[in-house]
């Protein structure tokens, strides 16, 4: 494959020409010459856009990509460090999973508004106190259950 100018680059990456010229001022990729007002790329600047398409989706900041780059092409991956972000991923997804059953909950809860269903209150109290990945999932659909029980044998739903 032949050097590609960057609007080459750009349209096969699809990241703007100005974020690669950021990059290239940030060290993150280089420009091997120019084609009259173009900079012009080696087909392996593909390979490391890629790589740092992957970083940041993986929440690396750009200072973090940077250091697992080294200027000859070939990425310098710390393993430990690409361990913690996997097990941060981990956290993220839990408390993710956790809100959006509580959001399920409320969206088909029996009681007549979100804020008079106990389970998603008890969610918005571990949402408050910054505990909302520890909120157990199962119980959202099993108090459900209950609350429709306590309407019916109370008339009213408990505001726990």
């Amino acid at each position: 494959m032949k050097d590609m100018d960057i609007a080459e680059v750009s349209r096969r990456t699809g990241v703007p020409a100005s974020t690669l010229r950021y990059y290239e001022e940030r060290g993150l990729v280089a420009s091997i010459g120019r084609r009259g007002q173009r900079r012009l790329f080696d087909p392996a600047v593909l390979d490391r856009l890629a790589l740092i398409a992957l970083g940041r989706a993986g929440g690396f900041a750009l200072d973090e990509i940077s250091s697992m780059l080294t200027p000859d092409g070939l990425p310098k991956m710390d393993r430990g460090r690409m361990d913690a972000k996997a097990n941060e991923l981990d956290q993220i997804i839990q408390r993710l999973t956790a809100i959006r059953a509580a959001l399920r909950h409320a969206a088909k809860c029996p009681a007549a508004r979100p804020m008079e269903c106990p389970t998603f209150r008890r969610a918005v109290r571990l949402a408050g106190a910054g505990r909302f990945e520890v909120a157990p999932l199962a119980p959202f659909k099993a108090e459900a259950v209950s609350v429709t029980r306590r309407k019916r044998e109370t008339g009213r739903v408990s505001l726990e």
